[in-house]
């Protein structure tokens, strides 16, 4: 089955009810089952301008290598998964790209964006994602985060210097250790997860999860699952309700079918003498 039929995806972006300006960007390609969202920052418009660069770079270099060959496929030089490694290159060149645009343009200096992005293929889905821009799981009843926030407020968790509750009030949500573009080196975090039908996957960038409750986020996604355009626009709406501090952005994609590739039994077969 084709990707844009298995998958639903919804994707809306708000600039909140105090920032004068949107500087999330946000972008879907149902074909390649490829859905990217990034939260910029930097100041005279530069965040919009990072954002932008990253999601832009980020559909280019997986898109065009997808309309060409399966992602089921190996990489030629490391032997990861086609998917697995476009996701990782594709990080690693808009970290380029927008560092090389900071360093030629003042007005730019220091302008970064973080970025979570997620390859929908064969039944998984590969998560690749830098900062606190998040990516939730709903199945069944339960919501997860399936990424880990790159910020000090998630360090401090970590290591017991705060409790989670605390954390709901801190001063430190938007700290973030890890932003695309800030350096010329960077360590995105890549993980590979099965899908399951009926899952629904939230991307968003922090300006939802600093408004909402875990627990409220997945109650709408729960109780609007049918109608998923209506779950995004009652995630920004009380977000906004909330007081809406920063922009906000979200991307909802449900898994209707299975997606799994055609395999021949010979594949199958060689697959089972390297394992």
């Amino acid at each position: 089955m084709k990707l844009e039929e298995a998958l639903e995806i919804v994707a809306l972006t708000n600039s909140g009810m105090v920032r004068a300006h949107n500087e999330d960007s946000i972008a879907t390609e149902a074909a390649c089952g490829l859905v990217v969202l990034a939260d910029g920052m930097g100041g005279y418009n530069a965040g919009e301008v990072a954002s932008g660069i990253a999601v832009e770079v980020t559909m280019s270099e997986i898109t065009q290598p997808l309309q060409k060959s399966s992602p089921i496929k190996r990489d030629e030089e490391t032997g990861e998964e086609l998917a697995v490694a476009l996701l990782g290159r594709s990080i690693h060149k808009a970290n380029a790209s927008i560092y090389q645009a900071a360093k030629s343009h003042t007005q730019y200096a220091g302008m970064g964006t973080t970025i979570v992005s997620a390859l929908f293929y064969d039944n998984r889905v590969v998560v690749g994602h830098v900062g606190d821009s998040r990516l939730y799981r709903l199945r069944g009843e339960t919501l997860v985060s399936i990424t880990r926030d790159h910020s000090l407020l998630q360090e401090q968790i970590d290591c017991g210097m705060i409790s989670i509750e605390n954390a709901r009030h801190s001063q430190n949500k938007n700290l973030v250790t890890r932003a695309v573009g800030i350096d010329a080196e960077l360590i995105p975090e890549i993980h590979l997860h099965d899908v399951q039908v009926g899952d629904i996957y939230l991307l968003c960038s922090d300006g939802l999860n600093d408004m909402v409750e875990d627990d409220d986020i997945q109650g709408i996604l729960y109780a609007m699952q049918g109608n998923l355009p209506l779950a995004a626009e009652q995630l920004i709406q009380t977000a906004n309700d909330n007081g809406g501090r920063d922009n906000v952005s979200v991307i909802l994609v449900k898994v209707k079918h299975d997606f799994a590739q055609p395999r021949s039994w010979l594949a199958g077969l060689i697959d089972w003498f390297k394992e």
